[in-house]
């Protein structure tokens, strides 16, 4: 099975995550930052090596709580 990140909501944070292609794990490459952003989706597609390839997705929601105030 090979993982990867369909789509960020918002775009402006696509460079922010990063998904291993292998296990499918989600790390982040970036800050995030309460003020800016509070709640990020992000839409992963997982597809098989098969003939013809089949692919399921899923919806990964992020959010960033303020633990400042």
């Amino acid at each position: 099975v090979i993982y990867e990140i369909d789509t960020i909501v918002p775009p402006s944070a696509s460079d922010v995550f990063s998904i291993d292609t292998n296990s499918g794990e989600i790390r982040l490459t970036g800050t995030l930052d309460f003020e800016t952003v509070t709640l990020y989706d992000l839409n992963i597609k997982a597809k098989d090596k098969g003939i013809p390839p089949l692919s399921g997705h899923c919806k990964v929601v992020v959010e960033v709580l303020d633990v400042n105030d």
